[in-house]
C-alpha cells in the first residue's frame, strides 16, 4: 500500500459500502445469481489500495432497506463519495476503484446467457453515473 495515500477508517468504509453495494444493487435489481458471485470475487480480485481496502475483513459495510430505492440512496452517493476522495488523494486509485466496480458490474450483467434484463441494464447505468458524478 502506498505510504502517500491515508484514508481514514470512514473514508474506507465508504468505499466498501460503496464497491459491495454496487454488487447488492445489481442483485436487487434481478441479476442472476452467478452474475453476483462473480461480482463478488471480481472485488476481492481488485489491486493496489482499493484492493487492500477491499480485502480487508470488516464489519463498516451496513446496507439497510426493504427496498431497492432505499438501497441505492445509500450506494448510489457512497459511489460518488469514493471516487471524489479517491480523486482528491490519488486519481490512479480512483481509476482502479472505477474500473474494479465496473467490472463486478460487467460480471453481474454478463452471467446470463444473451441480453441483461431492463431492470439489470439500468441499475448498471445508474452505478456507472454515480462513479462518474464525481
Amino acid at each position: 500500500m502506498s505510504s502517500t495515500i491515508t484514508l481514514t477508517d470512514q473514508d474506507k468504509s465508504t468505499l466498501r459500502t460503496a464497491a459491495y453495494g454496487a454488487v447488492s444493487l445489481m442483485a436487487a435489481a434481478g441479476a442472476p445469481h452467478k452474475g453476483i458471485s462473480h461480482g463478488s470475487i471480481a472485488l476481492a480480485s481488485a489491486t493496489g489500495l482499493v484492493g487492500h481496502v477491499l480485502a480487508a475483513k470488516s464489519k463498516d459495510i451496513h446496507l439497510q432497506g426493504k427496498t431497492v430505492a432505499q438501497l441505492a440512496d445509500q450506494v448510489l452517493p457512497a459511489l460518488s463519495a469514493a471516487m471524489h476522495l479517491l480523486g482528491e488523494q490519488h486519481p490512479g486509485e480512483a481509476d482502479n476503484f472505477r474500473d474494479t466496480v465496473l467490472v463486478a458490474v460487467e460480471a453481474a450483467v454478463q452471467a446470463r446467457k444473451g441480453e441483461a434484463t431492463p431492470a439489470v441494464a439500468a441499475m448498471a447505468r445508474k452505478i456507472t453515473a454515480a462513479l462518474d458524478a464525481a
